[in-house]
């Protein structure tokens, strides 16, 4: 017989609780926490109806909170082709011959490639791949999301030709007799969205399934989703079947706020398991494409200041952003450059003052590139940065070559946002990254690249202690999210989702942090992932 109550003794636990920051045990009940304390204590909460589970003095956590991923997206990328180790063209086009040979027919999607990686730094064209995938439509984007390579079959069936000029807030990049290369930059990728065949209701729901499993196996109990168009009426036939084993924030594009606003929901909007939460919106691109959006030029390209999405340079985000606000969504702006995240406080300050002091939570996501004059605008309003720290670990090698030592000092500031008091969470970006928290918090705290050339972390003085990174992805991610009450620590009263690790990250040393697992995920009080199985 199955008993209602579950008692998890002899643990390390850190409950991310400052009026009782450790504890021994947790006892929970009908998916909720209730008693934090010692194991003597416990005892008082233990009967015939408990099923008792000894940690071993093993570090349990809060269940992690990723304040920014693309759950969906991330599903359909574990099953397109995989780009991330290629370092040359040779093995960009070996791992395509080696595909194709299972994929003889549809869409070739998928990616994560990176050229910055590549032995000779340069954009794949569709001549590399073009006589290996004859007849196939390709569509395969870099590791950002904000970038992709079609090759000319796919470039055909959109009527991407010489002659095509670029949408605004994109580029199609062409060679010197003006062709197309096969590479669309941000706006310019919607060419091929649009023809892009619709996902059935069986692939949608495999997708979500195989994000699960990655979740459960890292410990995301939460999820902030980026969602888009179809993704919230798939995740709710998915919730519907009671399958969900993580919480999901799912956030909508501005473009449909007034589709929100019509229907009068009030946001958050939803059931424990699944909310529509708030509204995002994009103000530039991303560094590794070159279309984040800075007040100087790219070091290497004296004419490039990036991209400004045209929803920002036509004045459409401040009204959108003003309109969401009069009817009390939650703005998410992506703002990757220096001038991009100064633009978007300029907006997110307009509305403070003109609307009025209230609890609103106003976003920006990545702010990767600050201007140092920025921070105290941060904290005088109220605005919360979502970053994703193992971006760091991915374009530190590279970045000086795009924005120079200066710029370098303020990028991937997270210490500096901590001492000016601005509330700092964490996530992946996934599947433009890792899905692993752990290799994020890794990330922040010793700040390595993935050249292994910054010994000492790159710009050490940002580096955060990993008490700081931990709550990052636990109750400075449920505070983003409104869920405070909710999740992100372990008390009594909240949602039973937290974690045991195998080794405590709080007393190894910093460098093994990465190698660490989740050996136990529970969620809604049960046991949805283990190690050991």
């Amino acid at each position: 017989m199955r008993k209602n109550k579950k008692a998890f003794i002899n643990g390390n636990i850190f409950t991310v609780n400052e009026r009782m920051k450790w504890a021994e045990s947790i006892i929970t009940s009908c998916g909720k926490i209730i008693f934090v304390g010692t194991n003597s204590q416990a005892q008082n909460f233990i009967d015939d109806d408990t099923e008792i589970i000894d940690l071993n003095g093993k570090l349990v956590l809060p269940g992690f909170i990723d304040s920014h991923a693309h759950l969906i997206l991330g599903g359909f990328y574990l099953q397109g082709i995989d780009l991330s180790t290629a370092k040359s063209k040779t093995k960009f086009q070996n791992i395509f011959s080696d595909f194709i040979k299972n994929h003889k027919s549809g869409w070739i999607k998928g990616g994560n490639w990176n050229h910055q990686l590549f032995d000779k730094v340069e954009l794949p064209t569709k001549e590399w791949i073009d006589e290996i995938t004859k007849g196939i439509p390709v569509f395969v984007h870099r590791m950002d999301y904000h970038m992709a390579l079609a090759n000319s079959v796919a470039l055909k069936q959109a009527n991407i030709t010489a002659e095509t000029s670029n949408p605004v807030g994109g580029t199609i990049e062409k060679d010197e007799s003006g062709e197309p290369t096969g590479i669309l930059k941000d706006k310019a990728m919607d060419l091929i969205y649009k023809i892009l065949p619709t996902p059935t209701t069986d692939e949608y729901q495999n997708a979500i399934q195989l994000a699960m499993n990655e979740a459960e196996k890292f410990g995301i109990t939460s999820v902030h989703d980026i969602s888009y168009k179809n993704h919230f009426a798939e995740l709710q036939k998915f919730e519907r079947e009671k399958k969900l084993t993580c919480r999901i924030y799912s956030i909508l594009p501005i473009e449909l706020h007034k589709n929100i606003i019509k229907s009068e929901i009030i946001c958050p909007f939803g059931n424990d398991k699944l909310k529509i939460g708030a509204m995002k919106a994009f103000a530039d691109g991303s560094l590794g494409s070159s279309t984040a959006y800075f007040s100087e030029p790219y070091e290497d390209d004296k004419s490039n200041y990036g991209l400004a999405m045209e929803i920002l340079s036509s004045g459409k985000l401040s009204d959108w952003a003003f309109e969401c606000d009069k009817h009390s969504l939650q703005l998410v702006i992506h703002a990757i450059g220096d001038r991009a995240i100064s633009e978007v406080i300029d907006i997110y300050e307009s509305i403070n003052k003109v609307h009025g002091n209230r609890d609103r939570r106003m976003r920006i996501e990545h702010a990767q590139h600050m201007n140092k004059n920025d921070f105290q605008r941060l904290y005088n309003n109220n605005i919360i940065i979502s970053a994703q720290p193992y971006h760091l670990y991915d374009d530190g090698p590279w970045a000086i070559n795009k924005i120079g030592n200066e710029r370098l000092r303020t990028t991937y500031a997270f210490n500096s946002f901590l001492k000016n008091n601005i509330r700092l969470c964490f996530g992946s970006d996934w599947p433009v990254s890792t899905f692993n928290p752990i290799e994020g918090i890794y990330a922040a705290v010793i700040r390595q690249t993935s050249d292994g050339l910054n010994k000492n972390g790159l710009i050490s003085e940002e580096k955060i202690s990993v008490e700081d990174a931990v709550k990052c992805y636990t109750i400075n991610a449920a505070f983003a999210s409104f869920s405070e009450e909710l999740v992100g620590s372990i008390e009594t009263g909240k949602f039973a989702d937290f974690i045991v690790l195998d080794e405590n990250i709080f007393t190894i040393s910093s460098e093994a942090i990465r190698d660490v697992k989740v050996e136990m995920t529970i969620f809604n009080g049960e046991i949805i992932y283990s190690l050991k199985k």
